[in-house]
Order: C-alpha cells, then sequence, then structure tokens
C-alpha cells in the first residue's frame, strides 16, 4: 500500500488555486473537469515531490499529491479542520513564513520552536509548515508572536 493523494474540497477554486499555487508554491500537474458530474478536480504536488509524477501527471508511490474538488454547484464547507490537516517539509521554515507573510497569508501558529508552524487555506483547512531536519535555532520576530485565531 502506498499513499496517493488527500482531497479536500473548495469553495473557490480561482482563490484556492492563488493560495495552492502562487503563495504556497505547490506545481499543478493534473486538471480534471467532469461535466456531467459538475465539479473540477485540480492535482497538485511540492516542487520537490515532482521526479514522481509521470509523464501523464500521475503520481507514483513516491509521490503525495493534493486533490482539490470544486463541485460546481455552490456549496457551504464549514470548519476545514474536520479532517486535521496538511503537513509540508521546508527547506527554512523562516523564510517561508516570511514569504507568506508577505503575501498576505496569517501565519495563524508562528514557528517560534525553529520547527513548526501553522496557517490556514482560504478554505480554513489547516496546513502545517515543518522544518526540514533538526529545529532552527529560535529567532525574532517569530519567537515573541503569539498565536492568531485556531489552527
Amino acid at each position: 500500500m502506498h499513499f496517493l493523494h488527500t482531497m479536500v474540497r473548495v469553495a473557490d477554486l480561482e482563490m484556492a488555486l492563488d493560495f495552492y499555487v502562487s503563495k504556497l508554491g505547490l506545481v499543478e500537474i493534473r486538471w480534471i473537469e467532469n461535466t456531467a458530474g459538475r465539479f473540477t478536480l485540480v492535482f497538485l504536488a511540492a516542487p520537490d515531490d515532482l521526479a514522481g509524477i509521470d509523464a501523464r501527471g500521475a503520481t507514483t508511490e513516491t509521490s503525495p499529491a493534493l486533490e482539490l474538488t470544486y463541485n460546481w454547484e455552490p456549496e457551504v464547507y464549514g470548519g476545514g479542520r474536520n479532517f486535521g490537516h496538511l503537513a509540508f517539509a521546508v527547506e527554512d521554515i523562516y523564510i517561508v513564513c516570511d514569504s507568506l507573510q508577505a503575501k498576505g497569508v496569517i501565519i495563524n501558529r508562528p514557528p517560534r520552536d525553529g520547527r513548526m508552524a501553522f496557517i490556514r487555506s482560504p478554505d480554513g483547512i489547516s496546513i502545517e509548515l515543518l522544518q526540514k531536519g533538526p529545529a532552527l535555532m529560535p529567532a525574532e520576530p517569530w519567537g515573541s508572536l503569539p498565536n492568531i485565531g485556531s489552527w
């Protein structure tokens, strides 16, 4: 058995793609429009996982993906945290959080410990950012920042 993907439903596909691709840096690997079912699926991968994507945009055993499901009929999705969270390993958690904050993303749980931070997507999906390897030395301003909202 191997992990294939995580699916999250999104209320606004354009806003979700702006967040996941333009701000978080994921890469679109496949787009499926199902007119009969009235939904769109967009599969995304982290840049470091692209080696596991085949020519058709399908994932392999080594490449997890995020599936955004957009239902064409409006629906209200509550919470977003009801399934847990998505997690991504990053090269430098401080640089990533600085970049996200500069793009208007709220850092709900700052990386005070040099290891872990949390943000939320426009649909309220909780996203954990983890420092690759050992934690970085605690640094300001992150060490002094409080949590914002829920994460």
